[in-house]
């Protein structure tokens, strides 16, 4: 039992990555390569978690280039204004596997939580690890939603036994734009 149980995984891991032609990659990505831009600008937020209580936060988002990948930095401020945590997430389009990866990273413990999301109606949806090498790791379902110009609303489900029970709305956020949208060029352009 065991046995087959390695090979199937051994099998599925040594597939080759779905195929397609230039033409279907193309449309994927114009279909969704914009998934994200409502996240592009300044926002603030109030949020509730199960764990850490009511908290507030600063969240900022940058296309990088012209239409290349959304850096965003998250920042979670105590009442004076300072830093409390703070992460930052590269969100990038794959028309290959035709969904959107993630990475987000904490200061000192390098890349560690990944995650991929899709778009489902006026949603994104999003499934990504966390504390990975952590001794407390999970996994969390979140959901963009009531996504509006100047604001939209986040919940997060989470997991901390692999995905055999999930606490419901772990966390919370309601966020309100204070900043337009706006691009990073890292290189200057050609003159």
């Amino acid at each position: 039992m065991h046995l087959a149980l390695i090979l199937a995984l051994a099998s599925l891991m040594l597939a080759a990555p779905p195929t397609k032609t230039r033409e279907q990659m193309k449309a994927s990505y114009d279909a969704h390569h914009s998934d994200f831009d409502y996240l592009l600008g300044d926002w603030e937020f109030k949020a509730d978690s199960q764990q850490w209580g009511k908290f507030r936060g600063g969240w900022s988002a940058v296309q990088l280039g012209d239409g290349g990948p959304i850096l965003d930095e998250y920042r979670v401020l105590d009442d004076k204004g300072e830093t409390m945590y703070a992460t930052a997430t590269l969100r990038t389009y794959n028309a290959l596997l035709d969904q959107w990866e993630l990475v987000s990273t904490d200061s000192g413990t390098g890349l560690q939580d990944f995650g991929t999301g899709h778009r489902d109606g006026g949603e994104m949806h999003i499934e990504q690890k966390f504390g990975y090498g952590s001794p407390n790791p999970s996994m969390w379902r979140i959901r963009y939603y009531n996504i509006q110009q100047d604001r939209f609303s986040w919940s997060g489900d989470r997991s901390t036994d692999g995905g055999k029970t999930w606490t419901k709305n772990f966390q919370t956020i309601e966020a309100h734009r204070v900043g337009p949208a706006r691009s990073l060029r890292l290189a200057p352009a050609k003159q």
